[in-house]
């Protein structure tokens, strides 16, 4: 049995399945990723990405953050693709139980997919620093410069900057998921963003699969490995 087919075995024999998935899920929706090739932190700013997404900048520099969050964070016009359209099916086949993600586009529900544990926030959720008012993303889009709140107060993203804590609730029902997961899908992360990555650790089965177009330093833990393109993965399911 090749690779391709001992993966849609388990899947076809699983009721339990939880997908943890990165930037790479989403990149075939033409949303670039952070530290490929042509990743974001391989074009050039006045400043690193990885300085302009953090918390410290965000309070210390909010104009020039927005400048940068609206220009290569907000990727409105992107279309959920065969990955999140096949794990929502596989969900509303009572498959799948949850899916763990690193992105904040939001595709996941767009395609359909109901429990989703957001590690890193959403796009699509902002709000008031001030007063907790909140608000869509529209408010970013529809404004100029620093967005305000009705009160006056600077509006966020609620998306986890560097020098930010994950949230405890998203994080430990994505925990709780892993731990219980019968098969455990790892798709389009490299799996060295921390504390995102270790979730993998609590993994306690026996069917830890992971796809990915390159190797990673996990691979030798894993049950399954598959290079190669998510899409043409899932396709297959």
């Amino acid at each position: 049995m090749d690779k391709l087919d001992q993966f849609k075995a388990w899947v076809k024999d699983s009721d339990n399945i939880v997908f943890f998935g990165g930037a790479g899920v989403s990149t075939e929706s033409g949303i670039p990723d952070f530290r490929s090739v042509d990743g974001l932190y391989n074009q050039k700013y006045d400043y690193p990405p990885e300085t302009i997404l953090s918390h410290s900048f965000f309070m210390d520099n909010p104009r020039e953050f927005y400048r940068f969050y609206r220009d290569k964070m907000l990727c409105l016009d992107a279309k959920p693709n065969v990955t999140h359209t096949a794990l929502a099916r596989l969900e509303a086949e009572g498959k799948l139980r949850a899916v763990v993600t690193q992105n904040i586009d939001g595709l996941h529900q767009a395609a359909g997919s109901k429990n989703v544990f957001e590690l890193h926030g959403s796009i699509h959720r902002n709000y008031c620093a001030h007063c907790g008012k909140f608000y869509g993303v529209e408010a970013i889009v529809n404004s100029d410069g620093v967005p305000r709140c009705t009160c006056g107060g600077t509006i966020k993203p609620d998306v986890v900057l560097y020098e930010e804590q994950l949230d405890p609730d998203c994080l430990n029902g994505a925990i709780e998921a892993i731990a219980r997961a019968d098969v455990l899908i790892v798709g389009g992360t490299s799996l060295t963003v921390y504390p995102a990555s270790g979730l993998v650790r609590y993994y306690r089965g026996h069917k830890l699969a992971l796809i990915n177009k390159t190797p990673t330093d996990y691979d030798r833990y894993a049950d399954l490995v598959i290079y190669g393109s998510l899409g043409q993965v899932f396709a297959e399911v």
